[in-house]
């Protein structure tokens, strides 16, 4: 009875505690950028990049303003930017932050593009790295973060869900649904069921299609990476799953060669041809993709016809599409600046998934956050499981290598050369 009592007692008291607390709400932590900086700070920033214009990253300095009203951000664009950016750097107008790329990291010709930047990864400075993908996050020697990356890009093909809905077919996962929908398209009268560039080897529509997969093939073979990056020219047999695919794929008959040369660059031209609206696919890399808003305007065939349309992986295996992870543009702070404490309080407020989410959607290109789903246009990619999610920042692949599959996919996919005869070319293919 008197253990009865006392467990009842008990119950009481808590009962009443947590009655007198209920009315008292735990502070909350404040949500978003809280400047720590001085608000009334005045100074210039100066950004520098190679875009003609940047109206996505003026948005992010509005916004960033009605924290620093008086903190003037200014964009700059400077010519032949890969080549000039280091002169421009070791100049007296510096910039206080640029533009920046991972295939520069390790090259003596941009060493002080690398030099130059501040370590983005120190903890002092505060950016929420966590909200980036670590597979794009570039791998230094030493630890230490010279860039973060803003943009990312990947390989895949526009599709045209209207006409999908249309004719009963669904968006295809797997290579074989690929084949299939191809020739399903085909029996319903569309002459060109999945296009892309085909001119030159550039961006092609043949380095779209197999790049991935041939990081697949490689990505746990180190030795292979090795020998790839070294352009030793025995490495070329590690390309040969990646182009019997690609030789299997066109053999099918699926792409018509004359009329994918007929499109003059992968860039307008790929675009304006897939708004003519007959083509169920279209070949090309997120770059291309940022385009499409803008010309929606320009095609009289989709204004009078317009359609849904979304980009999507390419799915040249049998399990399923690769996600190849690619970043695409980064920034860097410079460690010199004269405002260097402003130019790293800007980055702590760009660096967070609402306005590199915001940035990306107004560029048009993929955002390098963990939530694909904030973009419809990119949504699919973030249904990728992890496991094929595939990144050249962490296999290890140079641009060198590939550039030598790019040719050799090329000349195998047009069939100026064979399989065995890319094979033995690699290594000697034009830079």
């Amino acid at each position: 009875m008197k253990k009865a009592i006392s467990i009842i007692l008990t119950a009481s008291m808590i009962l009443a505690l947590t009655a007198c607390n209920s009315g008292k709400q735990e502070p909350k932590a404040k949500e978003g950028f809280s400047p720590k900086l001085d608000t009334s700070t005045s100074c210039h920033i100066n950004i520098a990049g190679g875009y003609d214009n940047f109206e996505a990253l003026e948005t992010e300095i509005d916004r960033f303003n009605k924290f620093y009203p008086n903190v003037e951000l200014v964009y700059t664009k400077v010519d032949d930017y890969n080549n000039m950016i280091g002169t421009v750097l070791n100049g007296k107008d510096a910039p206080d932050i640029y533009v920046n790329y991972s295939w520069m990291y390790g090259r003596d010709q941009y060493k002080s593009s690398i030099d130059h930047a501040e370590n983005l990864a120190d903890p002092a400075l505060g950016l929420d790295l966590d909200c980036i993908r670590k597979n794009i996050i570039l791998n230094t020697d030493d630890g230490t973060l010279p860039m973060v990356p803003v943009f990312a890009n990947t390989y895949g093909m526009l599709v045209n869900k209207t006409l999908f809905e249309k004719e009963g077919l669904k968006v295809p996962t797997t290579y074989k649904e690929l084949l299939d929908v191809c020739n399903a398209f085909r029996q319903k009268g569309y002459k060109n069921p999945l296009m892309g560039f085909s001119k030159k080897e550039t961006t092609s529509l043949f380095t779209l299609s197999i790049y991935p997969y041939f990081c697949s093939t490689v990505a746990n073979d180190a030795e292979a990476v090795k020998n790839l990056n070294s352009l030793d020219a025995s490495a070329g047999k590690y390309m040969r799953p990646a182009l019997e695919k690609m030789k299997q794929f066109m053999d099918e008959g699926i792409v018509d060669l004359a009329a994918c040369d007929e499109i003059e660059n992968n860039y307008d031209a790929v675009i304006l041809r897939f708004f003519e609206g007959d083509v169920p696919m279209m070949t090309c890399s997120g770059d291309t993709v940022s385009g499409t808003k803008k010309r929606e305007s320009r095609s009289e065939a989709f204004i009078a016809n317009p359609f849904k349309y979304a980009f999507v992986p390419i799915p040249m295996s049998d399990d399923g599409a690769y996600f190849l992870d690619i970043p695409n543009l980064q920034f860097s702070v410079n460690k010199s600046s004269s405002n260097l404490a402003m130019a790293n309080e800007f980055m702590r407020f760009l660096i967070t998934s609402q306005q590199l989410n915001e940035m990306a959607q107004n560029k048009g290109l993929m955002p390098p956050t963990k939530d694909l789903s904030f973009n419809n246009m990119y949504a699919a990619f973030g249904n990728v499981p992890e496991s094929r999610i595939l990144s050249p920042e962490v296999i290890g692949l140079t641009d060198d290598a590939v550039i030598q599959l790019r040719q050799a996919s090329y000349n195998v996919g047009t069939g100026k050369m064979s399989i065995d005869e890319a094979i033995a070319g690699y290594g000697s293919f034009s830079q």
